[in-house]
């Protein structure tokens, strides 16, 4: 699956296109409903399974992967605590069964920023006679063009609002990408800005409406299951890169030389270095997973936190160091070094960002 997804991806970085057809392959390698709960007829993958998943699809295309995540832990947050109304969470996952289905978050806002740095959003839900109508614009909407669900963060104009998540079909009149994604790495992944206008759902179609205020605002402190599968994903977008460089490392022979540039000094220790790399930041990451899986008590949010700002770092210094031993050959267009190295950059771009993580741990470090 992988190989097959890697094959597809230069293409996909290329024209920016919507990658259909990795999706594709994903769901029907069961990928994209692995947590699924079991209590839904799914397999119920947890945290460490959800990471080693999306750490594989990261080495063959991290803008599907990234896709994939965003399925992967709206399904996860239901298998654990269901929020959804149950009619219509029964109806997602007998269709995501049958085909692709994609669900994601819409939060970010243009005036807002993204909400791991706190506020409340400006997108408005009205009542009317029949349910909600909504209208807002939001900024980097990940798999756009092929979303089944958006989940919009919105404020009620009730005479006290609220503050919610509405679901929102994808296919819903009013919906329309308004700016498009065009950016340095994951070029795939359609993150347009999107704008809704006077989109109309039904009344019951919302989940965590509470009052507005602090409490509405997102809790970077409470996202382990998330921030360690996309630790993971970035560390696969790193294997990927560094199996390139062991490739070049045996079939470069230089004439000067006569045998490959695997046997001198200078590529073995950079190898080396990688190697501890990347393998300390999956001991971090794996390991983080597979003790929240366990329930274990000890395991803060901070420490999930800690593990993906030093994965990230070690996946991009990993990048790095393999791009600069090749010199002009590493950024070489059409490359895939090229391409890795492009996509590594978005690792440490993901809310929380590094200075919110660091300062939700100096401030636990500091009053244990």
């Amino acid at each position: 699956m992988t190989a097959r997804i890697a094959e597809l991806a230069a293409g996909y970085d290329q024209s920016g296109a919507f990658p259909a057809e990795s999706l594709r392959i994903a769901h029907e390698a069961g990928l994209l409903t692995a947590t699924i709960g079991k209590q839904y007829g799914g397999r119920g993958a947890r945290v460490e399974e959800s990471a080693r998943i999306l750490h594989r699809i990261g080495r063959g295309d991290p803008s599907v992967a990234l896709i994939a995540a965003m399925t992967l832990n709206t399904h996860a947050r239901q298998a654990v605590q269901p929020h959804w109304p149950e009619e219509l969470y029964a109806r997602l996952v007998k269709e995501s069964f049958e085909r692709p289905v994609l669900v994601n978050h819409a939060r970010v806002e243009p005036e807002l920023g993204s909400p791991a740095r706190g506020g409340l959003p400006s997108t408005l839900a009205r009542r009317t006679p029949d349910g909600w109508s909504l209208s807002g614009t939001k900024r980097f909407v990940t798999g756009a063009e092929g979303l089944d669900w958006f989940l919009v963060w919105a404020t009620t104009d009730e005479p006290e609002p609220r503050v919610g998540t509405f679901l929102v079909p994808g296919g819903s009149p009013g919906i329309e990408i308004t700016g498009r994604w065009d950016q340095l790495g994951l070029r795939a992944s359609g993150s347009h800005d999107v704008t809704f206008r006077d989109v109309e759902i039904r009344y019951e179609h919302v989940i965590g409406i509470g009052p507005y205020g602090a409490a509405a605002e997102q809790d970077n402190r409470a996202g382990a299951a998330l921030h360690l599968p996309l630790a993971a994903l970035y560390l696969g977008v790193a294997r990927a890169a560094q199996s390139f460089f062991h490739t070049f490392a045996h079939e470069r022979v230089p004439a000067n030389l006569g045998h490959p540039v695997a046997r001198t000094e200078r590529f073995r220790r950079t190898a080396g270095e990688i190697e501890v790399l990347l393998t300390a930041a999956e001991e971090l990451v794996f390991g983080g997973a597979a003790r929240v899986d366990a329930g274990d008590s000890s395991y803060a949010p901070e420490q999930a936190l800690g593990a993906r700002v030093l994965a990230d770092r070690h996946g991009v210094r990993a990048v790095e160091l393999a791009v600069r031993l090749l010199g002009n050959p590493g950024l070489a267009r059409g490359n895939p070094l090229e391409r890795h190295f492009r996509d590594i950059q978005c690792a440490p771009v993901h809310a929380p960002q590094e200075d919110i993580s660091l300062l939700a741990i100096g401030t636990k470090a500091l009053n244990p």
